[in-house]
């Protein structure tokens, strides 16, 4: 058993699992942005564009509330789908996938550069017909010595 904690504990400290752990909690962190970004300045912008409805009241009404006699109480609660809540989701879904590809796009371009190797160096040029006669006369000048 002991053996089984000591494994746990080289996984759990492991660099990949902590920074697993860090970007999650800084997902949650941009995630809670970009709602307050499209329920707090996106959606009210919509709303006035469509003439002030409230985003957030857009629904399909199925069945109507069930009101008491007394015509305060609810017996039965409105069957509806929000479409309008599904939208402001759905935007705040685009805008995060945007700044996770826009996030991801700059760290492989990071990569590119590092991964670049240098530019070999140009090979030296080839010794010209004259400069290999000499070079042939020289070794035979220090054969002959």
């Amino acid at each position: 058993m002991k053996k089984f904690f000591e494994e746990f504990k080289t996984f759990a400290m492991r660099g990949n699992v902590i920074d697993l752990a860090v970007g999650v909690v800084i997902g949650g962190a941009f995630g809670k942005i970009t709602t307050s970004i499209v329920n707090d300045i996106i959606m009210p912008c919509i709303s006035m564009l469509t003439g002030g409805i409230n985003f957030a009241d857009w629904k399909l009404v199925l069945k109507e509330a069930v009101l008491a006699a007394d015509g305060a109480t609810v017996e039965a609660a409105e069957v509806a789908i929000n479409y309008g809540n599904t939208i402001a989701i759905i935007l705040d879904f685009i805008i995060i996938a945007f700044a996770v590809f826009c996030l991801v796009k700059g760290i492989n371009s990071l990569h590119r550069k590092e991964e670049e190797p240098a530019p070999e160096p140009a090979p030296e040029p080839e010794p010209s017909a004259e400069e290999k006669l000499l070079t042939e006369i020289r070794d035979l000048l220090k054969e002959k010595n």
